[in-house]
C-alpha cells in the first residue's frame, strides 16, 4: 500500500497493491492493522473502527454532496470508485484548521484503484464522471439524519473546480443546501 498525503494533510490518498496475472488482478482492499500503522507512521491519529459500509450508483454527471455529520455521529470515510469514475472532494471544515475551507480532489476510477480516507471534519462530495459508477465508502459511525448536515457544492467561498461535464444531476436537497458561512 502506497500513501500519500495530499495539500490537506489529514486526507491521504491510498494506493493499493495490486497483483495481476493471465487470470486477472486481487488486491487487499482494505487492512485494518496496516491502515492504522501507516496513520501512526505520519502522525496522523488512527479512526474508530468503520461500523457502515454504504454502496452509491450514479449516472454520468451526477453531483452528490457536500455532505457530513456533526458530533456526536462525525463520521471519517474510506472511499473507493469500484465501477466507472468520480472526482472526489473532501473540504476542511474544522474552524480551527489552518486549512479551513480548503479542499482537495482527486479522479478514483476502477482502473487507478485509489482510495481517499477523508477523516471526520470534512464535508464530502463527488461528481460521477462515467454512466453506472459504482462508489463505495466505510464509515467511522452510523448513519444519522438527526446529525447529518451539508454544505452548497458550488458554494464560492470554497470555490472547488468540478470537472465540466455540461449539465449536472443535483437532489433538490443538494441543491437547497446552505452556504458555508452558516457553519
Amino acid at each position: 500500500m502506497k500513501i500519500t498525503r495530499t495539500a490537506i494533510p489529514d486526507v491521504l490518498i491510498i494506493e493499493p497493491s495490486v497483483f495481476s496475472d493471465e487470470r486477472g488482478w486481487f488486491m487487499e482492499s482494505f487492512n485494518e492493522e496496516r491502515f492504522s500503522a501507516e496513520l501512526k507512521s505520519l502522525g496522523l491519529p488512527v479512526p474508530r473502527a468503520f461500523v457502515q459500509d454504504n454502496h452509491s450508483s450514479s449516472k454520468r454527471g451526477v453531483l452528490r454532496g457536500l455532505h457530513y455529520q456533526v458530533g456526536p455521529h462525525a463520521q471519517g470515510k474510506l472511499v473507493r470508485v469500484v465501477n466507472g469514475s468520480a472526482f472526489d472532494v473532501a473540504v476542511d471544515i474544522r474552524k480551527s484548521s489552518p486549512t479551513f475551507l480548503r479542499w482537495v480532489g482527486v479522479e478514483l476510477n476502477s482502473s487507478n484503484k485509489k482510495m481517499l480516507w477523508i477523516p471526520e471534519g470534512f464535508a464530502h462530495g463527488f461528481l460521477a464522471l462515467e454512466e453506472d459508477t459504482h462508489f463505495l465508502y466505510k464509515t467511522t459511525d452510523y448513519y444519522d439524519k438527526e446529525s447529518e448536515r451539508s454544505i452548497l457544492w458550488s458554494d464560492e467561498s470554497i470555490g472547488i473546480m468540478w470537472p465540466e461535464l455540461g449539465e449536472f444531476v443535483i437532489s433538490q436537497k443538494d441543491l437547497d443546501a446552505p452556504l458555508a458561512n452558516n457553519l
